[in-house]
């Protein structure tokens, strides 16, 4: 800017003093020329001048010395404010340098505090993992990088992260212990199993049910207990979780807010300092007095608030000593008190740190006193007072982080008493920010009183110094315009002299020369008139001409229009002859075909005919056979029988062959009639489309004859027109010459006049002629007078103009300026585009090597830790041997915690996996549109080669046709030159050869029509051929779009990554434009002050460039990770692999133990995990370091001294070597350009291999699939086997319930046989009484009906038999489908297992490939290694492919430029073509001309022929006498022959002279439109040209006022700068001072840090004890839980001793009841084992619990049961024994009253016995009086109870009166016998296997009489049996 304002500024001034020069040289010449005219008025005439005239050149002067003095005035300030901008340009360049060093100098402040948080962070990472190298190791390792990948990308990451390092370690601990649980409930589940095994054995061999149930019962408990349990713990940390979130959530927002206000605050006392370190000025030394005093107060309040801050200190300390006596048992507490504790001190120490601010403040004051002493420099040292801020707020940020450390910390401890104490601590420290904020804005009010009595006193001197200036400028400019007054008066004086003589001379010259002017203008004036009227008609006639003219080519284009269409129209009816011949074609082939048909359905049809002839004969063949087959049939049946079938059989077959014949026949005759039908409507369609076709011919032949009657009508008007035209412009001419004659009469008029008055004018014309000359003279210096002037004021303008054009080409230039600045931008893009690719191949090689280098390294430490663990594992298994209860607990807390990472790192594989298929799905796109890319390149490739190829083509085509028509034009010209030889013989020898020239003439009339023809033809094809280029190049432009909008997308893509280097590109550009703005000024120290500031910019690209290789360095270790995730991937596929393998183990031996395989496992690979977690914290380890080294480099570039000013050569040297730093940058730039080229190459072949890889683990994945469905399979084949096996147990129920209703029945019957029995024999029972009694009375009676009882008995046995023997046939079927489904299960688990065998191969495959790929691994790695030396070749190839680039833009450059060419050399043979063309017209214009005289010549002929004729017949008839006639005739034909000639000759002159006249209307016509179009080419330049000038003055005037507001504005900017450049130069002096203070400052703050580290790490070790002391708590417990273990253990075995021998002996007690029933159990047994082993294979840990549960109320219930029925038992007893059943008695008492009286005393005697009564006293009593005893029965008995069912009496009972009383008790016990209430029905779902509880509870449903028999005798069975109802 400053240099174009320069230009500015000196391009005025030079046209200014040219202006002034000109002027001067005016004046000089204006003073020669009156001197010369004095002299010669002096020796001539001597007169007066007139005042007037005087005057008005007076007024002349003044005006001109006006203008003068205003250009003066305009050039002066127009070079003020260039001086003025240049000063404010350079000022806000040292502003902005200024600004650029200070923010440099923040950099170099925040990257020493980042090293040092990285350091810090190393340190704890460190600490940490030494600390949790027991614990959860794991865990920390993965949360460090995460944390130092924050920390890279934030200054501070600790605004944002909620949870801290201890909120890690707590939760590691809360991991840890339950991880601990869940293994101890493990290892439980494990004992159980075990004990269930043993159990299992035990239970098969005994085949005893009783000892399961009670296993099952204990295993339920121990489940809920530990499902309870774990609830338990859950809920806990949920609360203890919540209770955490909600702690942190009020901490952080605590101190977010502290944080906010505490940067509010900061920022105001920055805007304070800035305000106030623009300068410090004081005036007095009172005020400097007043503010030592006060800040010596200050001083006082900070010792009292420092003493304050001690006693707040102590009391601190009290504080500690109270909590660390209270929480003695807590060591975390302690901890987090130290650290209070610690940053208590910080701040101490931070406001001991402000004093010694203050302290430094003081010095800054009394050079404040000395600068008022010297007024020149007043300003103090800003950039301290901004340093000493950014300590401020890096003291706030540490204390922020310490406070959040502390409140993260303090989080861990989930208990109130905590909180209480931190609030106490965190109250304490906010008082102590209150003081020190009280302090601050003590120290803001004093800061804000100096920056106010600063300005007062700036604007005061900056006033002062204005004037001064002011008063200067006025002075010289008054002295100056004196001066200028002077010169002014004196030329004046002299110019009025000189004037008043010239105006007389003037004066009498005008006089004469007005008179003459008056005749001659008359003159003029009327011939002016005439030659316009006569012009008027001549542009009127033209106009008619011309518009006669346009309709006559309006009317030929219709023509050739029309022409054309009719020549299309001939084509069409051409193709539609061609068409109509295609379909006759077509017809006639179809009729032919038509024809074949016809024959082949009348072939088809004879066929038919003999085919049925031939049917029918068989038919009677047929029906003779049967006849004779009928007969034969009749005779022979028995031995012809097989033969007649067989005959029968043939037959069949032969009439089935020829209907299927037939039905062939019918098909084909159908398919026939079809295609004939189609035939038929095709031919239809045919007809019609030729009829169509007709009607189109007919059409189009009519329009033909319409067209051709419209031109012809057309060409007649034309004719008719140009008659009237040639009519009008004869009598237009006519009119001419008469007009022109009187004119001429006029002038010979006035020249006669004027003959006779010039001898009058001669003497007069003398005295004129000299006065003329006298005057001519004086004209003539006047003139010269004149010319100078002009020529004067043309200098001006043209300087004007010269300024203007100036100002045009500056605008110009910043236009250019700006396109080259948006070129370069879009350069950059480009470039950023390219570094960005680069970038990511950088990231992606190098996340590979680092990849294989961990790869490597992990390989070795791999080995080492499994050498490791073998070894602690020999030494744990002989510690364990040696004492079990000494064994190290750490081994176990180990395993969970790494199982508990196991899980953590699952969590994040899934997250990893996720990303990389994002990336996957990003890399694809990429791929793809890259393809499409190179795809539209190659097709636009093979574009341009076709049209290249039909361009040659069209050029030979047009080559060929120029060639064609040349030879045309050749042949025409040739016939032409014979058609004249031949016109010149005919009027040499009219009469002779009139015949032979006719004939020629026709023939070449036939040749003229065909050369038009073939011109009309290769007219149509140039028209096509241009069409195809026309076609062609918007194909290109179509083309050239796509290319466009390709572009476009690709910028799109791009324009995201572009964005982040227009930054970079624009600071690049303001550097460009700052080193425009040095060179034009020309100062050497400030070249090489920018050059050292450019240099420092280029090193801050550097670090830039830097930063982003160590971007493109992560993303290398990220794709690095996500390589070792994607073979994590695979070692989890592989490791789900040996899992599901493990399982199908488990599964084929029925619980084995796996667990030490298992741990083997998860330990090798969490030891893999956390040896890359290593290795990758190393590689982080060795970035900080590099990060480290470049930091210190770019400080010691940055710490750059200052300069002599003296030693100019040292400078400029200096200037030079920058320069070539500057060049070796950019050389560097462009190496690292190739480099990441090379590396984008070698990126994408990684990525090929990593896809590899991903295919691989798809196809495990895939693997696994089918293993996993083949699993599923098994499972599902185990399923329905069981649900098999269950609905088996049902059937057995089923059977088991039916064998108990039959063992029910089988009681009944045997308890009748006993009764029966006794009756039989004689014996004690009251039945064998009763049958002695009978026997008696009469024996044949109960004999026969004993008998008959008896093999009614028989019968029920037998058929009871019958029953038992189907359930045995039942039995054993379900016997031998219960082997068949075991059977078909071990077939099940011999498929299983040789499946597992086929996993085990497919597993030794997979851990072979494994090898592979680790050997493949390390053959790339040596691949990588040769590819890192093929890297230089690759570097060379690139450049070698560059150069090819370049070579190819060239190429498409010149094949461009050759393109163009070839347009123009088409546009050039178009341009000969229309020439040829006007040329061909104009020859066919001649031939008709040529072919019109012929034909009249012809016409002459044969008039002429006729006329010697008939002059022969008059000859002949009228030879005698009549000669003088003849010879008058002969001389009026010849008089007639010369005047025809004559006419003839005539009307062909009027003929060329109408063609010569059209053709120069045609020109004037062209020249007229060519006219037209230059005037308004013309018109829009003049339109263009003007709104430029308008606008280039509006924009001059805006820019004159804009330049004297920023005048104003600079004027007031001026003086701020001045000042901020003497603040600047006193920053410079005292830098070197700041940085020796900040060394020594950041000295002490490393002391601190290494202070703190010793702490921390003191820390450390007493957590390491603790850690210690908590393992061996732990182990202790463990001890202690084993014992209770084993205790339990004891205690069941015991109780399991009890229950087998309570078992045994109820096993002999069933033993002997149920002897009979042993088979059938020993079928149950093994029925029972068989869904025992299916039930313990399918049971869950849910279903025992429910088991265990329900077996539980099951026993209670019995137990229930039991207590119930033994007491219903023993109550029973107690009241039967002294009883009588009281229906019984009655049912007795009424049949003894029913039965007759001599059978009545049976009756008594049966009661006796049921009494109890002996039969001797029953005899006794019976002998005795009868009615007695029944009396007294009578009155015992009552009436009888009240329960007893009244049944009525039927007819049938009253003829079982007289049957006997034994008859009627034995039907009273069957009727009794049966139950009313039916048996309890058993639903299927309720059956269930033996060991299910639904099976249990069907014991005790069974009813009562069933368990009567087992347990009781059968007599009392009996006696209850009917009590039951």
């Amino acid at each position: 800017m400053s240099s174009w304002l320069g230009g500015l500024g000196s391009g005025l001034g030079q046209s200014l003093g040219q202006v002034g020069g000109s002027l001067a040289s005016l004046t000089g010449q204006i003073s020669n020329f009156t001197k010369d005219m004095l002299m010669e008025g002096t020796e001539e005439v001597e007169a007066e001048l007139p005042n007037a005239r005087r005057k008005e050149v007076e007024a002349i002067h003044t005006i001109l010395r006006s203008e003068n003095e205003r250009l003066k005035k305009l050039c002066t300030d127009l070079e003020e404010k260039h001086e003025a901008s240049e000063l404010q340009i350079k000022q806000q360049s040292m502003s902005y340098r200024n600004q650029l060093q200070q923010k440099e100098v923040e950099i170099s402040h925040l990257k020493a505090r980042q090293i040092a948080l990285q350091d810090q962070l190393l340190k704890l990472q460190s600490a940490a993992q030494s600390v949790i190298s027991g614990a959860g190791g794991v865990p920390a390792t993965t949360a460090s990088p995460s944390f130092g990948y924050g920390l890279s990308h934030h200054a501070s990451a600790f605004h944002d992260d909620d949870m801290d390092f201890g909120d890690i370690i707590s939760s590691q601990r809360e991991i840890n212990r339950l991880s601990n649980e869940v293994s101890r409930l493990e290892s439980e589940v494990g004992h159980w199993r075990h004990i269930a095994q043993t159990s299992k054995a035990q239970g098969s061999d005994s085949s005893d049910q009783s000892e399961i149930c009670k296993l099952q019962n204990i295993i339920k408990e121990l489940k809920q207990n530990r499902s309870q349990e774990i609830d338990n713990h859950q809920h806990e940390m949920s609360v203890l979780q919540n209770a955490h979130q909600q702690k942190l959530t009020e901490i952080t927002r605590r101190h977010r807010e502290e944080l906010s206000d505490y940067e509010e605050r900061i920022e105001e006392l920055e805007d304070l300092l800035q305000e106030g370190g623009s300068g410090i000025a004081v005036t007095d030394h009172s005020k400097i007095h007043e503010m030592q005093k006060t800040i010596q107060v200050l001083q006082a309040e900070k010792v009292e608030s420092t003493k304050k801050i001690e006693e707040l200190e102590d009391k601190i300390k009290s504080i500690n000593k109270k909590l660390s006596s209270a929480e003695n048992d807590r060591g975390v507490l302690k901890k987090d008190q130290e650290r209070l504790s610690v940053e208590n001190r910080q701040l101490l120490e931070e406001c001991e740190s402000l004093k010694l601010e203050c302290s430094k403040l003081q010095p800054y004051a009394a050079k404040q006193s000395d600068t008022v002493t010297e007024k020149e420099r007043i300003l103090p040292h800003s950039s301290s007072v901004e340093e000493e801020v950014f300590r401020l707020q890096q003291a706030l940020s540490d204390a922020e982080n310490e406070i959040k450390r502390l409140s993260n910390l303090n989080q861990d401890n989930n208990l109130a008493e905590d909180n209480l104490k931190l609030k106490m601590h965190v109250q304490v420290l906010e008082k102590e920010n209150s003081l020190l904020n009280q302090e601050k804005e003590e120290l803001q009010i004093s800061l804000s009183k100096l920056n106010n009595e600063y300005e007062v006193i700036k604007s005061t001197a900056a006033r002062d110094m204005d004037l001064d200036s002011e008063l200067c400028d006025l002075r010289r400019n008054l002295e100056a315009k004196e001066q200028e007054l002077n010169q002014s008066i004196t030329e004046k004086e002299i110019l009025i002299a000189e004037l008043e003589e010239l105006d007389k001379q003037n004066q009498e010259a005008t006089k004469h020369m007005i008179l003459i002017k008056d005749q001659l203008s008359k003159q003029e004036n009327e011939g002016d008139n005439v030659i316009s009227k006569l012009k008027k008609d001549l542009n009127d006639e033209k106009k008619r001409v011309h518009q006669l003219e346009n309709d006559k080519m309006n009317i030929t284009k219709e023509l050739d229009v029309q022409k054309e269409k009719l020549i299309q129209s001939e084509l069409v009816v051409s193709d539609l002859h061609l068409t109509k011949q295609k379909l006759e074609d077509k017809v006639a082939d179809l009729v032919d075909q038509l024809n074949k048909l016809h024959t082949k359905n009348l072939n088809i049809q004879k066929e038919n005919f003999e085919l049925q002839e031939s049917i029918k004969q068989k038919e009677e063949e047929l029906s003779r056979v049967r006849d004779e087959l009928i007969t034969q049939s009749l005779l022979n049946r028995d031995s012809n029988s097989n033969f007649k079938d067989d005959l029968l059989k043939e037959r069949e077959a032969e009439v089935r062959n020829l209907r299927q014949n037939l039905s062939e026949i019918e098909q084909l005759n159908e398919n026939l009639k079809k295609v004939a039908f189609d035939l038929k409507m095709e031919n239809e369609k045919l007809n019609l489309a030729c009829e169509n076709v007709r009607h189109q011919l007919e059409e189009s032949i009519a329009d033909n004859n319409q067209i051709s009657q419209e031109k012809n009508a057309i060409v007649e008007a034309l004719k008719i027109e140009k008659e009237q035209l040639d009519a009008e412009l004869c009598r237009a001419e006519k009119r001419l010459l008469e007009e022109t004659n009187k004119y001429e009469q006029t002038m010979e008029e006035l020249s006669n006049a004027r003959n006779l008055s010039i001898s009058d004018l001669q003497l007069d014309h003398e005295h004129l002629i000299k006065l003329n000359q006298e005057k001519d003279f004086e004209i003539a210096e006047l003139k010269k007078n004149i010319k100078q002037m002009d020529a004067d004021h043309k200098e001006t303008k043209k300087m004007l103009s010269s300024s203007l054009e100036e100002q045009k080409q500056l605008t110009q230039l910043v236009n250019e300026n700006e396109i080259f600045i948006e070129k370069l931008k879009e350069r950059s893009s480009e470039l950023q585009e390219e570094l960005d690719k680069y970038t990511q191949a950088l990231r992606k090689n190098d996340i590979l090597r680092q990849t294989i280098e961990e790869k490597d390294r992990s390989l070795g430490s791999m080995k080492e830790e499994n050498n490791h663990l073998k070894e602690e594992l020999e030494r744990l298994r002989e510690q364990q041997s040696r004492a079990a209860p000494v064994a190290e607990p750490k081994t176990l807390d180990s395993i969970t915690e790494l199982e508990s990472e196991v899980n953590q790192l699952n969590i994040l594989k899934d997250n990893l996996k996720e990303e990389i298929k994002h990336h996957q799905k990003i890399i694809e796109d990429q791929n793809q549109s890259k393809i499409q890319l190179l795809q539209s390149l190659q097709e636009q490739k093979k574009e341009m080669d076709e049209f290249r190829y039909q361009h040659e083509q069209m050029n030979a085509t047009h080559t060929q046709l120029f060639l064609e028509k040349d030879e045309e034009i050749k042949s025409l010209q040739k016939t032409i030159e014979q058609i004249k030889t031949q016109l010149h013989e005919e009027r040499q020898d009219v009469q002779t050869e009139n015949s032979v020239i006719f004939q020629e003439t026709k023939v070449q009339g036939l040749n003229i029509e065909n050369g038009s023809e073939k011109h009309d033809l290769s007219k149509a094809e140039t028209e096509r051929l241009v069409k195809g280029i026309k076609e062609r190049e918007l194909e290109i432009k179509l083309l050239n779009e796509k290319n466009i909008s390709l572009t476009k997308q690709i910028d799109q893509l791009s324009r995201d990554e572009v964005g982040k280097l227009t930054q970079i590109i624009q600071q690049k550009d303001l550097e460009i434009q700052a080193l425009h703005a040095r060179i034009s000024t020309a100062s050497y120290p400030q070249d090489v002050v920018y050059l050292q500031q450019q240099l420092q910019a280029y090193a801050m690209e550097r670090e830039q460039v830097l930063a982003v290789l160590s971007e493109k360095t992560r993303e290398n270790s990220h794709l690095k990770t996500e390589y070792h995730k994607m073979m994590d991937i695979v070692a989890a596929k592989e490791a789900a692999l040996n899992k599901l393998q493990d399982e199908n183990k488990k599964l084929s031996t029925r619980f084995e133990s796996s667990g030490q395989d298992m741990f083997r496992e998860t330990i090798q690979n969490l030891s893999r995990i956390i040896r890359e977690k290593d290795i990758e914290i190393d590689a982080l380890s060795q970035k900080c370091q590099t990060l480290l080294t470049v930091l210190q480099t770019s400080n010691t570039e940055n710490e750059v001294g200052g300069v002599n000013s003296n030693q100019f050569e040292e400078l400029l040297q200096e200037r030079d070597k920058l320069k070539q730093q500057v060049k070796k940058m950019e050389e560097w730039k462009q190496q690292v350009m190739t480099t990441v080229q090379n590396m984008q190459h070698e990126s994408a072949q990684l990525q090929e291999e990593l896809h590899q890889l991903q295919a691989q683990v798809l196809v495990d994945s895939d693997n696994n699939c089918k293993l996993q469905v083949n699993y599923t399979g098994l499972i599902q084949s185990y399923e329905q086997n069981e649900t098999k096996l269950k609905n088996f147990g049902q059937e057995l129920a089923q059977v088991q319930h039916s064998i108990g209703q039959l063992c029910n029945t089988k009681d009944l019957l045997l308890g009748k046989l006993d009764i029966i029995s006794p009756q039989l024999s004689s014996g004690s029972s009251l039945t064998s009484q009763s049958a002695e009694s009978l026997r008696t009375i009469k024996s044949d009676v109960l004999s026969e009906s004993s008998k008959q009882e008896i093999e009614e008995l028989r019968k029920s046995l037998q058929e009871k038999d019958a029953t038992i023997r189907t359930l045995q046939e039942n039995n054993h079927r379900l016997s031998d489908s219960i082997a068949a489904s075991s059977e078909l299960e071990r077939k099940e688990h011999e498929q299983t297992d040789s499946e597992i065998k086929q996993l085990k191969e497919k597993q030794d495959i997979l851990q072979m490939s494994l090898k592979e790929k680790d050997l493949l691994i390390k053959a790339k790695s040596d691949q990588l290694l040769s590819l890192n030396e093929n890297f230089t070749n690759k570097v060379n190839e690139n450049e070698l492919l560059r150069q090819a680039v370049t070579n190819l833009k060239e190429r498409t450059l010149i094949l461009e430029m050759d393109i163009c060419k070839l347009k123009g050399e088409n546009e050039k043979i178009i341009e000969t073509s229309r020439e040829k063309e006007t040329e061909y017209q104009a020859l066919q214009e001649t031939n008709m001309k040529f072919s019109m005289m012929l034909r009249e010549k012809e016409f002459e002929c044969h008039s002429l022929k006729e006329k010697a004729l008939a002059f022969e017949h008059l000859l002949k008839e009228k030879e005698q006498g009549k000669t003088g006639e003849l010879n008058q005739l002969l001389n009026a034909v010849k008089s007639m022959q010369e005047k025809t000639v004559i006419f003839q000759q005539e009307r062909d002159q009027v003929m060329l002279a109408l063609k010569q006249k059209q053709m120069e209307n045609t020109a004037v016509q062209n020249e007229v439109q060519h006219l037209r179009d230059k005037e308004l080419r013309l018109n829009q330049e003049l339109e263009r040209l003007r709104n430029h000038l308008l606008e280039s003055e509006d924009s001059y005037t805006r820019e004159v006022l804009a330049a004297e507001d920023r005048e104003a504005k600079l004027r007031k900017k001026v003086t701020v700068l001045e000042e901020k450049l003497v603040s600047s130069s006193n920053a410079m002096e005292n830098a070197s001072h700041q940085a020796s203070l900040q060394v020594e400052s950041l000295q002490e703050q490393l002391n601190v840090a290494s202070k703190q580290r010793d702490e921390t790490a003191l820390q450390l070790s007493m957590s390491q004890e603790q850690v210690k002391q908590y393992a061996l708590s732990l182990s202790n417990l463990q001890m202690v839980l084993e014992h209770f273990q084993q205790e339990e253990k004891a205690m069941y075995s015991a109780e399991l001793e009890k229950h087998k021998q309570l078992v045994a002996e109820w096993k002999k007690k069933a033993e002997n009841l149920e002897g009979k029933l042993v088979s059938l159990q020993e079928r149950l047994d093994e029925a029972n084992a068989a869904l025992d082993s299916a039930s313990r294979l399918t049971e869950q840990l849910d279903l025992k619990e429910e088991q265990v549960e329900e077996l539980k109320k099951q026993n209670e219930l019995r137990q229930e049961m039991l207590d119930d029925v033994q007491k219903k038992l023993m109550n029973l007893v107690n009241s039967t024994e002294g009883k009588v059943d009281k229906v019984l008695m009655r049912n007795l008492f009424t049949g003894h009253f029913h039965t007759p009286k001599n059978q009545r005393h049976e009756v008594l005697r049966l009661m006796g016995s049921i009494l109890g009564i002996k039969k001797e006293e029953m005899e006794q009593l019976l002998n005795e009086d009868q009615g007695g005893v029944t009396k007294w029965m009578t009155g015992w008995l009552g009436g009888g109870s009240k329960s007893v069912p009244n049944t009525p009496l039927r007819p049938n009972q009253q003829s079982l009166l007289n049957s006997s009383f034994s008859e009627l008790f034995v039907k009273f016990l069957e009727t009794e016998s049966h139950p009313s209430i039916p048996p309890p029905k058993l639903s299927v779902h309720d059956m269930k296997p033996l060991d299910s509880p639904g099976r249990r509870k069907l014991d005790t449903s069974v009813p009562g009489s069933f368990k009567g028999d087992t347990g009781s005798s059968p007599a009392l069975g009996r006696s209850h049996m009917p009590r039951s109802n």
